[in-house]
């Protein structure tokens, strides 16, 4: 069970001065006008259910009217740094429609929507407080999977884009059933892709409402991708099995479809493949992950426990002395990748 498999609650890390440093290079920082703190003097709130009448967790807050036009004023302004060039004669055409707070989870983030009111389109964008096991996650997904993404930090602050996509939660209750058997098979690879991508990269707790699953129509089909929303988990955990989304229970519909539908050998292969890219990915942002993987080295974003119990699981499974011999996540993960990069077409794990 998850009490069993994680710690009770992971505490927040701070930037350090090294990382922050690293984030400056590399145009993350940027000055924002609003922090994470302002937007928790609000006056009120009222819960926001689903078209079924569901509690989604949230809930719509809303300011002091002496507040509002200075709070909107300066979430259109981010809004305009995140997206775009910081141009702000584009503020004029903006609506910022509701802003929502999620109390579950560690970061109880701000969900902020931005709509267009020439178009009516709109975009959301995330308030959080900052944290550098996020920051380290999301530099990491942004370098090591095959997805890009947009973040900027400011102090205590850090501003994330929105990842679109449907809820793995939501997916395997509601759309899962009615996918065709080939749609399953498909299903299934992604998750095994997914799986080993976490694994490798110490990416922990992926339940169903940390991921999203992203339907893509391909010619005459439709494609499902899978992608972690949710990054405030990496490196932190003492056990091996909380990176491997495979192991907890709410994932277990999606454990059953790729038994159901895939064969040792073809497992295999997805790992290998989804391994190798993880190599290629690798050398193309080489100096950019040394660079992160030195911070996270003389960064504390762990227990002296948990750093144990994973450096000894991890050797357990690789006998690969590196492993015993790591003083903290940053070397585990560095040795990880290296054994990643030699030994890519040798699965170690059974599905």
């Amino acid at each position: 069970m998850e009490e069993k498999l994680m710690s009770k609650k992971k505490p927040a890390f701070p930037i350090s001065e090294l990382l922050n440093d690293y984030l400056v290079d590399y145009k993350r920082v940027s000055e924002i006008p609003i922090f994470y703190d302002d937007l928790l003097r609000f006056a009120g709130s009222v819960v926001v259910y689903d078209k079924n009448d569901e509690d989604t967790l949230w809930v719509r807050v809303y300011y002091t009217d002496s507040e509002r036009a200075e709070i909107d004023l300066s979430l259109k302004k981010v809004y305009t740094i995140l997206y775009s060039d910081g141009n702000e004669d584009i503020i004029k055409y903006l609506n910022i429609d509701a802003v929502d707070y999620c109390t579950f989870g560690n970061s109880k983030p701000f969900r902020v929507k931005v709509r267009n009111i020439l178009n009516d389109n709109f975009i959301y964008f995330y308030v959080k407080k900052n944290d550098a096991s996020r920051v380290y996650g999301l530099e990491l997904e942004h370098m090591l999977s095959p997805y890009n993404l947009n973040f900027l930090v400011y102090q205590n602050t850090l501003i994330e884009e929105h990842i679109a996509g449907i809820a793995g939660d939501v997916f395997i209750k509601n759309m899962l059933p009615k996918c065709s058997e080939s749609e399953k098979a498909q299903i299934a690879k992604e998750f095994v892709k997914f799986n080993e991508r976490a694994m490798v990269r110490y990416l922990g707790d992926m339940r169903s409402y940390n991921y999203v699953i992203i339907p893509i129509h391909d010619f005459d089909q439709v494609i499902y991708n899978i992608r972690a929303i949710d990054f405030d988990q990496q490196c932190y955990e003492g056990k091996l099995k909380v990176y491997r989304p495979q192991f907890f229970k709410e994932n277990y519909e999606m454990v059953k479809l790729v038994q159901e539908k895939l064969q040792e050998s073809s497992i295999n292969q997805y790992k290998i493949e989804e391994r190798s890219m993880v190599a290629k990915r690798f050398l193309s942002f080489e100096v950019r992950i040394e660079e992160l993987i030195h911070c996270m080295k003389n960064d504390t974003i762990s227990t002296e426990k948990n750093i144990a119990l994973l450096k000894e699981q991890t050797y357990e499974l690789t006998s690969d002395v590196n492993f015993k011999r790591s003083k903290n996540m940053g070397e585990l993960l560095k040795h990880t990748l290296d054994y990643v990069r030699r030994n890519y077409q040798k699965p170690l794990t059974r599905f």
